[in-house]
């Protein structure tokens, strides 16, 4: 099953801003079928369709919906859209090929949770993606599909696009929600989670970019068929962003439980330069495990990854040729992370620094001891 359910009109338009061209291709349909029913049967679909979030965690989709309606309080619906993870840029590509997808999955979301306002919170570096969604916006309340009495209905919700100040930690929930209320974009001790006690202290839903241009598809399309795509415990299709030492780098959608090898050999053409393999880092620089050519065959889905000890995270794939020195690479993630942590919890910040040393006493030695990795995983298990 090759058939793409969120990127599949990305490239396609003459301008992605607009609502002609969007709705020329069924656009806004799923939103106005969601407001011919009540809220609670959204909800019930999202939870049936099985869509866990696209962002890293992997919670499920419909059960953060219901916590958030549950609170019958004014709500929030925010669009995670603060993409620094290094190596990701499949939520980039939905913003400058697909906004509407994402403007109509947020007012989808809105509907069900009660909500009459959303944001779109854009990392600071995404300078066209904010011009890009602000004039999106503006077309959809030109065409009523934000706003007052949308589609003629008596549902009213409206979007405002923000942008971030290039702070990596701010990909973090509540420390995104610090900064869209104009303070500090430090994270928050949770519980209380956002969906009782959000933004402004309010209900609110956090979803991912991916996520949320995933829901126009499941309204359209239904649950079950859906949850027919993927795996039992992780439906529906993922996008996995590919760089590294590959012949065709990229942003791939392929149904989850594609074996990694499928993405890397198949679709991403493979290594380049006739060189061979020496491991591949999926998940990601903060979630992510380095995997090697033992493990190609594993289905990349939340449940098969986790039986290999490691994490699909935001699906980040980067590829390491036989040339490529880890150690190195494991230095430059910490040199990233020493940059980016918000200094507020003394495990990271200082775990991080002394990680970062060892590293660097091992890179200068023409070994490593058992002592060393030892030190580094007791570091590395109180900073988790």
């Amino acid at each position: 099953m090759n058939e793409q359910i969120v990127l599949n009109n990305v490239g396609s338009y003459e301008t992605p801003a607009s609502v002609r061209e969007y709705t020329g291709k069924g656009g806004y349909e799923a939103l106005k079928e969601c407001l011919t029913r009540d809220p609670e049967s959204v909800i019930r679909e999202v939870e049936d369709s099985k869509l866990r979030g696209r962002g890293g965690a992997g919670f499920p989709t419909g059960t953060k919906w219901r916590y958030a309606a549950s609170r019958k309080d004014t709500a929030y619906v925010v669009a995670n859209a603060d993409e620094g993870e290094p190596g990701a840029f499949k939520d980039r590509l939905i913003m400058e090929g697909d906004p509407h997808k994402l403007i109509e999955g947020i007012a989808i979301a809105g509907y069900a949770v009660g909500a009459s306002h959303g944001f779109i919170y854009v990392r600071g570096e995404y300078s066209h993606c904010l011009n890009l969604l602000d004039e999106a916006c503006a077309d959809a309340r030109k065409h009523h599909f934000l706003g007052n009495k949308i589609a003629g209905s008596d549902f009213c919700f409206d979007i405002k696009v923000r942008a971030g100040a290039g702070s990596y930690v701010c990909g973090e929930e509540t420390a995104l929600i610090s900064s869209l209320e104009g303070k500090r974009g430090n994270p928050r001790i949770r519980p209380p989670y956002p969906t009782s006690r959000g933004l402004f202290g309010k209900p609110t839903v956090v979803n991912n970019v991916e996520t949320l241009a995933t829901i126009p598809a499941i309204i359209a399309g239904g649950s079950k068929w859906f949850s027919s795509v993927g795996t039992p415990q992780s439906t529906g299709t993922k996008l996995f962003p590919v760089s590294g030492a590959v012949r065709r780098p990229g942003c791939y959608e392929l149904p989850m439980g594609t074996s990694l090898e499928t993405l890397i050999l198949t679709h991403a053409g493979g290594i380049k330069k006739g060189k061979t393999l020496k491991a591949v880092l999926v998940g990601g620089a903060a979630a992510g495990t380095f995997l090697g050519k033992e493990n190609l065959s594993v289905p990349l889905s939340f449940e098969h990854l986790n039986q290999v000890n490691a994490q699909l995270g935001s699906g980040v794939v980067v590829v390491l040729d036989c040339d490529t020195n880890i150690l190195d690479v494991l230095v430059g993630i910490m040199e990233f992370f020493m940059r980016e942590s918000c200094g507020l919890c003394v495990p990271c910040r200082v775990g991080i620094l002394q990680i970062h040393r060892l590293l660097k006493s091992i890179a200068a030695r023409t070994g490593v001891s058992e002592g060393d990795i030892n030190r580094i995983l007791s570091l590395a298990r109180v900073m988790n």
